[in-house]
């Protein structure tokens, strides 16, 4: 299928080939017949894509903080790195979108249904179900596509609270702004419209508005002062987009005394104190659609807010917006300017610098659903030579290209010698952007492409914490060998599931079973196992991870998602103390932050005490409540009247260990590459895998235990 993508890097945008998403629990599957290029918004981006890196800094200072902050503890290089990971991201472009239903996984919704959705420019898009709503008969796919737009403007509608006969200002009468006048006249409401386009002011007295034209020198202020009958405006409503402070500063002045100022759209904001403090003028932000915006729990799981405490949420103004279509009240057709198929897409972006262009819609042929959701794309080169399959090559398939996966894993593999045959992911879209960069030679977004394919010797699972069991277990049962990142599974039921199905591939040819545990492959690390190798004595160990904090609302804090971060992270120091000791571990014992004002999780500020069968011990501290400019992650071991210390997997020195001093590197390296080229090794080679199978179930049995005790 064909999906409209732009890259932040350069602000380049362009039409692409991509599977179509699998859709997921909760979600529909939507196959689109219109969208609507929003020219402010999709205008914004592409600005911002263009732009110099310095330009990018200063429209988001603060980021620059937060690189200053990643410079000094990873140092200046992998923050070079993460950067352009981060600007590397293609970006999906489009938020309102109308089509047909193709596959429903949720009550209220079935194939076959018209709907509307914030979906992107995509031939197939899949919609979370609160993200949705039914298109009425009397309503066609072109206008139902506006209707995503007319709820942002609903919603400062309802902000801003306007009664029978107030005098309301509409300053910016793009496509958001002119539906706000209709809105605001159908609500009884006397609607002055303000802009640059004499085209837009012309639409705008056509739906009942009177009009100021800058374009021709009026004057906003006399012209709100005579429209209110001299007592000034009751409310403005922002929906224009600039970098200038003078728009708020004149909304100010053009309200009575407690007139209210709601901002719908971007402007400049270095608020002057006197424009509100002396008429008590209330301002308010509007968030996008309404109620349920940016709240994972409504948008992502599916919660509904009760209608008798929260009336408008962000799906009832789609259906209230789709409603004064189908009586009339909203007219969009009058606001369409130009059309373009979606083969023909990259044309219409080049209209957004046009103040003519206004409504755009994007049409959509009609195909076979086994056409339109059809699940990999072929991404070979034909002009490049393919290397051949081999037995003794591994020959990869990675299920997963989040940040991680990209950047970090992917890369890794490839140095390391692997075939990266197919990369599947769940919506498509970064499985063909890091498909193509890395090598693959298949996209595709069924887990099966993978687990059927005989080339295909081993399977890389970089997913969220709580697919890793069952993709861990389809895969050794389809003869596979499996790395997977941590953690290994979520819960001991799992761990017993894996158990079975690694002994049931063993028994009838060894496959190896990999947890990306690399800390174990460090540089750092690795000294210092040999160090600590010519010591018998028991050792103790001190490791403070200074882990950050990660919201919430966060799936890595779902238990039932990301398990939490004692199993989804936690688990690696638990690892690596295990390492460094050599020994199995006899018991634990772990404590966490007790329960007080202002402790919003607990869980992840934790002591994990480890005690050894040599006698040895060791204490984890998992702390998220400490500052950035502290290094990540320190260990301390102590041993035969010396001391090694490693700061942040760059500097490691010894206190009185004879023979060593210091060992420091230019960057940071927490042995990524090295972990995954021992593990590529190790099937090359016919070698077992380079951790221990016994130990890999160890520290995940006990890191499963101590979150289980804790919570």
């Amino acid at each position: 299928m064909k999906q409209i993508l732009q890259n932040l890097s350069n602000g380049e945008t362009s039409l692409v080939e991509v599977p179509a998403p699998k859709n997921i629990d909760g979600n529909v599957l939507i196959a689109t017949r219109a969208s609507i290029v929003s020219a402010g918004t999709e205008r914004m981006l592409i600005g911002f894509g263009k732009a110099n890196y310095l330009n990018k800094a200063r429209q988001q200072p603060d980021k620059v903080k937060q690189v200053l902050a990643k410079i000094k503890t990873d140092g200046l290089m992998p923050t070079i790195d993460a950067v352009r990971s981060k600007l590397d991201q293609p970006l999906p472009l489009g938020y309102c979108n109308a089509g047909k239903v193709l596959e429903s996984n949720v009550n209220g919704f079935k194939a076959g249904d018209r709907v509307v959705s914030n979906g992107n420019h995509a031939e197939v898009v899949r919609v979370p179900k609160n993200l949705c709503a039914k298109i009425p008969d009397g309503v066609d796919d072109e206008s139902a596509a506006f209707t995503v737009l007319g709820a942002i403007g609903l919603q400062g509608i309802r902000l801003i609270q306007p009664t029978l006969g107030e005098a309301i200002v509409v300053t910016g009468l793009g496509l958001i702004g002119l539906m706000c006048v209709q809105m605001l006249r159908a609500n009884g409401c006397r609607v002055l419209g303000i802009d640059f386009d004499s085209n837009k002011c012309e639409l705008a007295r056509q739906f009942g508005a009177e009009t100021v034209d800058l374009s021709i020198g009026e004057d906003p202020l006399i012209a709100a002062q005579h429209f209110s009958r001299g007592r000034g405006v009751d409310g403005v409503l922002i929906t224009a987009a600039s970098q200038s402070d003078e728009i708020m500063h004149q909304s100010a002045e053009m309200c009575r005394k407690r007139g209210r100022v709601v901002l719908v759209g971007v402007v400049g904001l270095n608020l002057r104190r006197d424009d509100f403090f002396q008429k008590e003028i209330s301002f308010q932000v509007s968030a996008s659609y309404g109620p349920g915006r940016y709240d994972p729990l409504y948008e992502e799981q599916g919660n509904d807010y009760p209608v008798g405490f929260v009336r408008w949420t962000e799906q009832r103004n789609f259906e209230a917006v789709l409603d004064m279509m189908d009586n009339g009240t909203l007219d969009v057709k009058s606001l369409i300017t130009q059309r373009f198929k979606i083969e023909n897409a990259i044309d219409a972006y080049k209209l957004l610098d046009d103040s003519s262009a206004l409504g755009v819609v994007l049409d959509y042929p009609e195909k076979p659903n086994h056409v339109l959701q059809s699940t990999s794309v072929d991404l070979t080169n034909p002009n490049k030579n393919i290397e051949q399959y081999t037995s003794s090559v591994p020959t990869v398939g990675f299920i997963g290209a989040g940040n991680y996966a990209s950047r970090t894993l992917i890369p890794a593999f490839k140095s390391g010698g692997a075939i990266l045959d197919t990369l599947v992911t769940s919506g498509g879209i970064s499985g063909v952007h890091h498909g193509k960069k890395n090598g693959f030679r298949t996209t595709s977004t069924e887990i099966t492409d993978l687990l059927n394919n005989e080339n295909i010797n081993t399977i890389s699972i970089v997913t969220r914490h709580d697919a890793h069991a069952n993709q861990v277990v389809e895969a050794l049962n389809a003869g596979k060998n499996v790395f997977v990142e941590k953690p290994l599974a979520l819960k001991v039921e799992e761990l017993d599931q894996i158990d079975t199905a690694y002994k049931n591939a063993q028994s009838t040819e060894s496959r190896r079973l990999m947890v990306g545990f690399n800390r174990r492959f460090a540089p750092h690390i690795v000294k210092m196992k040999e160090l600590l190798n010519a010591h018998r004595t028991p050792k103790s160990i001190v490791m403070t991870v200074n882990a950050g904090s990660i919201p919430a609302e966060h799936w890595v804090q779902d238990l039932n998602v990301g398990g939490g971060r004692i199993i989804g992270e936690a688990c690696h120091f638990i690892d690596l103390m295990r390492f460094l000791i050599g020994f199995p571990i006899l018991q634990y014992q772990s404590m966490m932050m007790g329960d007080a004002p202002g402790v919003e999780i607990r869980s992840d500020k934790i002591t994990i005490n480890l005690s050894f069968s040599d006698g040895s011990f060791g204490t984890i501290h998992y702390l998220a409540n400490g500052g950035s400019a502290f290094p990540k992650e320190r260990v301390e071991v102590f041993c035969d009247d010396a001391v090694l210390q490693m700061d942040n997997y760059r500097v490691l020195k010894g206190y009185g260990w004879k023979g060593f001093n210091k060992m420091k590197l230019l960057r940071q390296d927490k042995g990524q590459q090295a972990c995954a080229s021992s593990f590529l090794k190790s099937i090359s080679n016919g070698l077992k895998s380079p951790i221990p199978y016994d130990e890999i179930m160890e520290s995940s049995r006990i890191s499963i235990e101590i979150a289980n005790e804790l919570i």
